[in-house]
């Protein structure tokens, strides 16, 4: 294709290329290998090949997509939106044609292999103090020597028999009262919302004795994924769990690609806002589904996030957010009516609390980490690393805690990499190499068996091989790092350097093949030099933030790390101390804490008191900024090496074998190297 062909970029995949005018959007995603459903061959019939463009300038991808990008509204999707209905802003990807630079959207419900949101409930005990409980009140019969309203005998009922102070009643439930109250005989259960800073609130109202369940959702708003636990307030339990990618991927995969796309383009802000609303009631929608519940029954949510997700979710322009110094609209908890989110997939009276921020890039969701992990309430010095699009990191003790947040970007999730996809069956996700042979072997989700197995290749005939994953791209450099494949700077060598033929020339850099689909129609899925340039830029900067606390608090070594997030659980300990994503500690020192974010959600919509703690705690801990600190650059550099271009990694060489290689020989791909300019004196 000539470079003047407009140029199409798929997400969440990352995926791109250019095509001639006229291409229709579905044959442009099946050349790149793109994840886009379709089985009524282009007729408009299935609706399965649905995509979103999006408009607007994208300064990260490099484009200004125009309205007129693709073709127009056609008369198969015309008739197609008239008998079964198209989302606003939807069109068919086998009817629209690609006609100039576009970014296009593949959601969810489109993808042939679905997007795993790996952020599952950790096991948590948590002590059941909610905010809205029922009560049971008997209200005394109208009198007409002793006039009063319903609401006030409702109110002196609920104050006598439970001590609940008058609660506001909002309008529609007043409008509701009176038929409760004679069709209960003067018997009714209230669902009362008691916060722990505030007024109560009566949130809904049923005759007679009602049992419940009242419910609750708690999210974790993450840039990349949502994930939702839809609990029982009583006793905590999580009923259901879902996960969602963000929709806001197609506005920008990182956090400040959405602040420009926010700067750049009028009502932008609104437009992500109103993007991730939407999802967050598709999400509601799913976990009452999967639960069997009543959306009447979820009474309160939760939301945790990093603070441009926090100004997204509440509609306000987060621009500030910037440029220094970086000021937040509020950096205070938020506690208002659901419905003021848009949140109609729940009770209609529903009631929302937002965890606080600790500072202007460091949000509620690393608040929700300290909340789970309680650095501050341990004597050791624990380093607790929150892996994702943007990493945040505390470190702590119980004589201060101080805070980061990194901009690592998206590599570890699998995008820009080569063959890197998000998590998905399918996708590699684990690999070994032998240090002898050089030779690979994998797994992919939805398989336990390994790819030299008997039985690997009829167990994933359905899925297919079909990309790398962030866990498994993470592997596979560390794996090439350990079998001498790759020297500390980050350099494959070549055939013969190596002495495997798997390490392939391409242009002048070589690439590792781990796996060869080509023959049946499969991928070549390989490890490429830009891999692991995109792996070293983003586990560098993760590094960089944790040394710049270790700096802060005078110290060079930590007794514990925690790896959180739903990445952080399925990262290796060994393979990221490999890269150097982590500080030098004995492998054993390194924990996994599961969706740490998540469970500080839970944490606070299950306990009021937890919700005062964290109020408090946030204002203890100290914000280190990463975007203005000197040293942070310096770190960062050093951290590019593997592991690292100075600090000895001592623990890590007791378990793990790193071959004194180096490949940057001279300039012949063959000879595996590329020759350094030399300075002119």
């Amino acid at each position: 294709m000539s470079s003047k062909d407009p140029l199409v970029i798929f997400t969440p995949s990352g995926k791109r290329g250019r095509f001639a005018a006229g291409t229709p959007v579905l044959t442009a995603a099946r050349q790149l290998g793109v994840d886009l459903d379709s089985v009524c061959g282009g007729r408009g019939i299935c609706s399965k090949c649905q995509i979103t463009p999006a408009f607007g300038d994208f300064p990260k991808h490099g484009v200004t997509v125009a309205p007129d990008a693709l073709s127009g509204w056609n008369a198969v999707e015309a008739r197609y939106d008239e008998k079964r209905g198209l989302k606003p802003g939807r069109r068919l990807g086998c009817q629209a044609q690609i006609l100039s630079d576009v970014v296009i959207d593949v959601p969810p419900e489109s993808q042939v292999h679905r997007q795993v949101v790996r952020k599952a409930a950790t096991e948590r005990v948590i002590e059941a103090d909610p905010a809205t409980r029922l009560y049971l009140v008997d209200v005394a019969e109208p009198d007409m020597h002793e006039p009063s309203g319903d609401l006030q005998r409702l109110r002196a009922a609920l104050k006598l028999t439970w001590g609940v102070k008058a609660p506001d009643v909002p309008l529609p439930l007043i409008a509701r009262l009176q038929p409760a109250l004679r069709k209960g005989n003067w018997q009714v259960t209230l669902a009362v919302h008691q916060p722990h800073d505030g007024p109560a609130r009566l949130i809904d109202i049923w005759p007679g004795f009602f049992e419940g369940p009242l419910l609750g959702l708690a999210v974790d708003l993450g840039s990349t994924t949502i994930a939702g636990h839809l609990c029982d307030l009583s006793d905590g339990r999580v009923l259901a769990s879902a996960g969602v990618m963000n929709p806001q991927i197609r506005f920008g995969e990182d956090l400040m690609s959405r602040v420009s796309y926010a700067m750049m383009n009028a009502g932008g802000a609104a437009e992500m806002t109103g993007a991730v609303r939407a999802a967050l009631n598709d999400l509601a929608r799913q976990t009452i589904a999967d639960a069997g519940a009543d959306p009447r029954s979820v009474v309160e949510t939760v939301f945790v996030c990093n603070p441009v997700m926090h100004h997204l979710l509440l509609g306000i322009d987060p621009v500030e957010l910037g440029q220094a110094p970086f000021a937040l609209a509020s950096s205070d908890s938020v506690s208002l009516a659901a419905a003021e989110l848009g949140m109609d997939a729940v009770n209609p009276q529903a009631r929302t609390y937002i965890l606080p921020c600790i500072a202007g890039h460091v949000g509620a969701d690393a608040a929700a980490v300290a909340l789970a992990e309680a650095p501050g309430a341990r004597e050791e010095l624990s380093l607790v690393i929150d892996v994702g699009t943007n990493a945040e990191i505390l470190l702590g003790n119980s004589s201060r805690v101080l805070a980061c947040s990194s901009p690592t970007g998206p590599a570890f999730e699998g995008a820009q990499i080569s063959s890197g996809q998000r998590a998905a069956p399918g996708a590699i996700e684990r690999i070994r190499i032998d240090p002898a042979t050089k030779e690979p072997r994998f797994q992919v989700i939805g398989c336990d068996l390994w790819s030299d197995a008997p039985g690997f290749a009829d167990a994933t005939a359905t899925t297919g091989i079909t990309g790398i994953c962030g866990s498994g791209i993470i592997e596979a450099v560390a794996e090439m790092r350990m079998a001498g494949l790759v020297d500390a700077s980050g350099l494959i060598g070549s055939a013969a350097q190596t002495g495997t033929p798997r390490s392939e020339p391409e242009g002048r850099t070589h690439a590792y093949l781990i796996h060869d689909g080509s023959p049946g129609g499969g991928p070549r899925i390989s490890v490429t030099q830009g891999d692991i340039r995109a792996i070293q830029l983003a586990k560098s900067a993760l590094y960089a933030g944790a040394r710049l606390l270790m700096d802060e608090f005078g110290i060079d070594t930590v007794d514990r790390v925690v790896l959180a997030g739903a990445f952080g659980a399925h990262i290796s300990p060994k393979h990221a101390m490999v890269l150097g994503m982590i500080p030098d500690v004995p492998l054993g020192a390194v924990t996994a804490a599961g969706n740490a974010a998540g469970t500080g959600a839970r944490i606070a919509l299950l306990n009021r008191a937890a919700r005062s703690e964290i109020e408090t705690t946030v204002r203890t801990i100290t914000k280190v900024e990463t975007a203005i600190e000197p040293r942070f650059q310096e770190h960062f550099v050093a951290a590019n090496a593997l592991p690292h271009a100075t600090a000895p990694f001592s623990e890590l060489r007791k378990v793990a074998p790193l071959p004194e290689v180096s490949f940057n020989t001279g300039g012949d791909p063959a000879d595996g190297g590329r020759r350094r300019r030399r300075r002119r004196g």
